[in-house]
């Protein structure tokens, strides 16, 4: 055996041969009458794992110089290169286990549908003890499935709570998220707020100026001409920034956006009248920056027309003669 191994071998491609088929004794079920035999699932899976975890393997023959010893038949695992997963290869794959489950299914079908034929004649034969034998299978395959339903309801009721609760989650985000955008801009225009409110001292002072300056050369015009661009372009910059000013003259007395100072009586304007403005006020969007200093009417407003008054000694004549004549 020594010289046997020692003897060098030839560099000849390798016959592959198949291995001789392994006996293997088949797996079946008979239900004859006087026999008491029972269909394991168990079982089945066991026989399924064990021949697929022991996969065949195949035989390959070295042959030695001619002449000179006898071959000698060795095993030689064939060692492939892994190839890389491609998307053709996971739809492969895919496929083969939905294949996999159907077989499963229609095995487990089997199974049962087997177990039911057997029931059937051993309540024909009136065998007690593969009648017992069977219920007990047929139990434990409706424990096991009672057991399922029971998990797929927890697991639906489970998904059913996280579902409640990613609608609620989004809906808060939601609502946050608005909330910072108002926040934000209620921010931006207190800000912009703060800042006209410190310049309207300065628009105060351009319009006291125009008030009190009286022109009498050229170069003082020229002078008053300048001032005047400047205070023109500061208000539009004011009014670029959303700062409307605030109606008075003529219009209803409004405590939200008036300050009265002084009241007087007016024979042109009816009571509550503004009559007079003494400081602009100012509005920026929504927000009332200041008030407009004004001067309210306190009536009696104009005289009515004498037509009207005709009219009225009319209707109360007429009223008085009904009044005797009843």
């Amino acid at each position: 055996m020594a010289g046997l191994l020692k003897t060098p071998s030839l560099n000849l491609t390798p016959t592959l041969l198949h291995a001789p088929s392994v006996p293997f004794k088949p797996f079946c079920v008979s239900f004859a009458g006087g026999r008491n035999t029972s269909v394991s699932l168990s079982r089945r899976a066991s026989l399924r794992s064990v021949s697929s975890g022991y996969p065949l393997r195949l035989l390959n023959l070295v042959p030695f110089a001619s002449g000179e010893a006898e071959t000698t038949e060795t095993e030689v695992e064939s060692n492939k290169p892994e190839v890389q997963e491609t998307d053709g290869a996971v739809d492969v794959e895919n496929e083969n286990a939905g294949a996999e489950e159907v077989e499963a299914e229609e095995e487990e079908a089997a199974v049962v549908t087997a177990l039911l034929n057997s029931y059937k004649e051993a309540l024909a034969d009136n065998n007690e003890g593969k009648i017992a034998e069977i219920e007990a299978s047929l139990k434990s395959i409706e424990d096991e499935k009672n057991l399922l339903a029971d998990k797929v309801a927890s697991l639906s009721n489970e998904l059913s709570v996280e579902r409640d609760r990613l609608i609620r989650i989004s809906a808060d985000f939601d609502n946050f998220r608005k909330r910072t955008e108002r926040e934000r801009l209620n921010l931006v225009s207190n800000a912009q707020g703060e800042v006209v409110e410190n310049l309207l001292a300065v628009l105060d002072n351009f319009e006291r100026a125009k008030s009190q300056i009286k022109v009498e050369t050229e170069g003082e015009e020229k002078v008053t001409n300048s001032y005047q661009s400047i205070y023109k372009q500061f208000v539009e910059i004011l009014g670029s920034l959303g700062v409307i000013h605030v109606e008075t003259v003529g219009k209803q007395f409004d405590p939200m956006l008036h300050e009265a100072i002084m009241r007087e009586d007016s024979a042109e304007y009816e009571e509550g009248i503004v009559l007079e403005e003494y400081r602009k006020g100012f509005l920026l969007g929504e927000r009332l920056l200041r008030p407009s200093m004004v001067k309210v009417s306190a009536g009696p407003g104009p005289e009515k027309p004498r037509e009207a008054e005709v009219e009225e000694t009319t209707a109360q004549g007429s009223s008085e003669e009904e009044a005797s004549s009843s």
